[in-house]
């Protein structure tokens, strides 16, 4: 389970490392995930005009063989019923991904990958709303867990916008490297032209203490606490509420961050955050229900 929010145009302004190119996929060949089923819900139909920018963000977790291809569609059938402009995934693995850009490529989405084997991170752009420019791998230095930072250069009603997803190095002890990882990224949104307004939305693993060590740079948002730390979406990473990992102890974190940068300069519209909830908080009919962080504009 995660998060939602919405992320539109406002009128009001809110006040590195190796890289290397990437390019997207279109068609795959089938795999042993069948996704060609969606399962059933009720569609929500997102039109082609709003000005708000809708995205997912979604560890599928796919390392965890348990029930894959029925948490698979499940995934799919959200993505249905929300129909978000973007998605942001994370620990994927390469039959999840082959089978994965099979349905996405079916349902009008193009699909950039961040990386090939073992697991890796990606990102779904919807084409009637969002097109892409370029993307990019920056590897982080120093993980000891092949993690990296996945960039999409798109444009979005006419606008060049970043996009950005990673996931941040894992377990309590690899503090350290999360907070560079956390660093590198904050750079990169830092750094980026102010006309560009950079969103970046992830499983950070991150620890509060660690956030506030490497401190937020000016002008770069955290979306929870800017729409008012509204506690109902606090945790994405909830043994208490979500009983997948079968954990005794009551584990909570807030593992799932998105940041936004606006863009600053005169004229040019810049994002800014609507509305936050979690999804995915539905059993499915295996037993078993998702981790999922929603952040979209409906």
């Amino acid at each position: 389970m995660e998060k939602v929010l919405d992320v539109g145009d406002s009128p009001e302004r809110e006040t590195g490392p190796k890289a290397k190119r990437k390019k997207s996929e279109g068609n795959a060949p089938q795999g042993c995930i069948d996704l060609t089923e969606d399962s059933p819900t009720c569609s929500k139909q997102q039109t082609t005009t709003t000005d708000k920018l809708s995205v997912i963000c979604w560890n599928v977790d796919g390392l965890d063989n348990d029930n894959l291809a029925h948490r698979a569609r499940g995934l799919c059938s959200v993505l249905v019923s929300h129909t978000p402009d973007v998605v942001f995934l994370q620990e994927l693995i390469p039959p999840y991904i082959r089978n994965l850009k099979k349905w996405a490529v079916h349902k009008g989405y193009t699909v950039i990958e961040g990386g090939e084997d073992g697991y890796f991170t990606g990102m779904l752009l919807k084409n009637l709303r969002v097109t892409l420019l370029e993307s990019e791998i920056v590897t982080y230095p120093t993980t000891k867990m092949t993690r990296n930072l996945l960039v999409a250069k798109v444009s979005f009603k006419g606008q060049e916008l970043w996009l950005m997803t990673s996931h941040y190095e894992s377990c309590k002890e690899n503090g350290e490297e999360r907070m560079e990882q956390l660093r590198v990224v904050m750079q990169r949104m830092r750094e980026a032209p102010d006309n560009i307004n950079v969103l970046f939305g992830g499983d950070t693993n991150l620890r509060d203490t660690e956030v506030a060590k490497v401190g937020l740079p000016s002008g770069v948002l955290d979306l929870w606490e800017r729409l008012g730390k509204q506690e109902q979406c606090r945790y994405t990473w909830d043994t208490k509420a979500n009983t997948n990992r079968r954990i005794p102890q009551i584990c909570r974190f807030h593992f799932d961050r998105v940041y936004l940068r606006p863009a600053t300069r005169e004229g040019v519209p810049h994002l800014a955050p609507d509305h936050m909830a979690l999804v995915g908080l539905q059993k499915l009919d295996c037993g078993l229900g998702d981790r999922q962080v929603e952040v979209g504009a409906w």
